[in-house]
């Protein structure tokens, strides 16, 4: 991508209930009130018509200025067809996908476009942030260690893991679907996401689409995301998202995700080894030291959780050794 040229960015929102519209209105204002000009909203409706009606009226000025687009499927098919079917409606050089219940910072985009200009990546990602807006805020029993199992960028991601890879730039397998982005014609070129393997819908557990086609990126282009921590998007953390048993079975399911993932894609396992080892190496005698050194509740409770999480991530990874094929 040519350095100095003008660069549209298409952003794909996409929900699939009326009950999610007013999320998916605010994630769009946010990127509509960034400070990023070349800008094309590309909302998509996953099989309801009501929720493309109220998008065709709530968009209307910017529909008609040819800075938003509205798509529709005729019937509910998953977070990822929704997605793929956004990108080819899309016009812009760049394609972004934004969860609909997400808010992008006002500088997201114009960090995003950066690596595309100055280092001619062909996929770039940023960090998911946290917005508690449970009743009860924030779990004090969560360890930052496990802030995936919420949607959100965790303690451990990024270049060469760590504690302080998270706030470090550089190259990853892949980030958050919920702030990730490819060359539009990369994207073309890759055949988008993979809807006969994964995608959320109805009582489908199995996840990892941004997982499953950053390995392809990786095989086909050898080369990996550009993991940028300044490009932020805070995601929305509900009530029922704070609960143990949530999220106890959230972990179940992603171990058995992460195992599926490794049948499809060989290699993607080499993260989540490396972050096991950050576990147990690093993060896991770390808790112990400050739990003797300064005992409290939170301490005792994150520390159970980390400890429990891991279990049941292993039983869903050993479930997927079984049962997946």
């Amino acid at each position: 991508m040519a350095t100095g040229r003008a660069v549209r960015v298409s952003v794909v929102l996409c929900t699939h209930t009326r009950d999610r519209y007013e999320h998916l209105v605010a994630a769009a204002r946010s990127v509509q009130d960034g400070t990023y000009e070349d800008v094309e909203l590309v909302l998509v409706s996953d099989g309801s018509p009501t929720v493309a009606e109220l998008m065709r009226e709530e968009f209307a000025q910017a529909i008609a200025a040819g800075t938003c687009v509205v798509a529709e499927l005729d019937r509910n098919s998953g977070l990822l067809a929704a997605r793929n079917r956004g990108a080819a409606k899309a016009n812009g050089d760049i394609v972004a996908f934004l969860d609909d219940d997400a808010i992008a910072d006002e500088r997201w985009l114009e960090r995003l476009v950066e690596p595309y200009q100055t280092r001619s990546r062909r996929a770039v990602g940023g960090r998911v942030t946290p917005a508690w807006v449970a009743p009860g805020g924030e779990p004090g029993f969560l360890p930052a260690e496990f802030h995936w199992l919420v949607g959100v960028t965790h303690r451990g991601f990024g270049p060469g893991g760590g504690a302080d890879g998270i706030t470090s730039e550089g190259e990853v397998r892949n980030t958050n679907g919920s702030n990730l982005s490819f060359e539009s014609e990369t994207f073309r070129s890759l055949d988008g996401f993979d809807t006969e393997i994964v995608g959320r819908k109805g009582a489908n557990h199995l996840q990892g689409g941004e997982t499953e086609l950053c390995a392809r990126l990786r095989s086909e282009f050898d080369e990996g995301v550009w993991y940028v921590p300044t490009a932020t998007v805070a995601h929305k953390v509900f009530q029922y998202r704070t609960e143990v048993d949530w999220l106890l079975r959230r972990a179940f399911w992603q171990g058995y995700s992460k195992r599926a993932m490794q049948s499809i894609a060989p290699s993607s396992g080499d993260d989540e080894q490396a972050f096991l080892t950050d576990l147990l190496g690093e993060f896991l005698p770390r808790r112990l030291r400050a739990l003797v050194l300064g005992p409290s509740w939170r301490r005792l409770a994150q520390l159970a959780f980390l400890l429990v999480g891991t279990v049941a991530v292993g039983l869903g990874y050993l479930y997927g050794v079984v049962s997946y094929r």
